[in-house]
């Protein structure tokens, strides 16, 4: 890893301690009582509230440069439709605020494999954010599960602006920002070359095919096997223990997903 990167993840640890006294002294100045009685006061607060989400968002791809070293991931065994139907429930929950419909296929009901719950979150998610960020509303995103042979493919498509043909070569490259018009908060440039990395963990791979105006898929392929070795029942929360969901599409909501009024 560049010497550069390797510097990420201690920068990281340092922001995540000021960004916990920061949200916790807001969280003192508008007091989640208040704010159920005060629409005003409700409104203003969601927007620190979705500020400090995306920083810890931003943090966390700090945090995750470690997947680009290319090293093989801590596999577990696990039912991954079970995982997916779990963190697909989270998100669908936030789409109709963005105007979006979603959908899960699944091609079993149940399949056992041999994955990083975390490392494969952290990617779905990147997926995720994406897609809700590119997808105007009245849009779908579909997420897939597919069983190919020995291999278990995971795709992430969306109906949104779609990716220009020239820009696909360099789309999983550090620091790649795309050139057409787009959101302001494009983040670091790492996001999809961390989705790589973890691809590449799992001796897999991603791809992605896109046509403009019509939207974009992202596929992830990794081989269909078992580790031997189960999943620990203490589960890593990378979220800090705040909504993991909308901690990772912090980007692509509105700031109406972070008020607390009417949950």
């Amino acid at each position: 890893m560049d010497t550069d990167l390797s510097l990420l993840p201690r920068a990281a640890a340092q922001l995540r301690g000021a960004l916990s006294n920061l949200y916790f002294a807001a969280a003192r100045l508008a007091p989640a009582g208040d704010r159920e009685q005060s629409p005003d006061l409700d409104a203003k607060a969601a927007l620190l509230d979705q500020s400090y989400y995306r920083l810890v968002r931003l943090v966390n791809n700090l945090s995750a440069v470690g997947y680009l070293s290319e090293e093989p991931l801590p596999l577990r065994d696990r039912d991954i439709v079970e995982f997916l139907a779990e963190l697909f429930g989270q998100v669908a929950s936030l789409a109709p605020l963005r105007g979006l419909e979603t959908r899960l296929l699944c091609a079993a009901d149940e399949h056992v494999c041999a994955f990083c719950a975390d490392a494969l979150e952290q990617l779905l998610y990147q997926l995720l954010s994406n897609a809700f960020k590119f997808t105007p509303p009245g849009g779908l995103i579909t997420v897939e599960l597919r069983l190919s042979g020995k291999h278990i493919l995971l795709s992430v498509e969306d109906t949104g602006e779609g990716i220009a043909p020239e820009r696909l070569e360099t789309l999983f490259d550090c620091y790649h920002q795309p050139d057409a018009p787009a959101p302001p908060d494009l983040g670091l440039g790492l996001g999809l070359a961390i989705c790589r990395g973890i691809a590449q963990g799992h001796g897999g791979a991603i791809t992605a095919e896109s046509r403009l105006g019509k939207g974009s898929r992202f596929t992830f392929s990794m081989p269909d096997r078992l580790s031997g070795s189960t999943l620990s029942d203490v589960p890593f929360d990378y979220s800090g223990g705040f909504n993991r969901s909308l901690m990772a599409l912090a980007d692509a909501m509105p700031p109406k997903a972070f008020e607390i009024r009417g949950r």
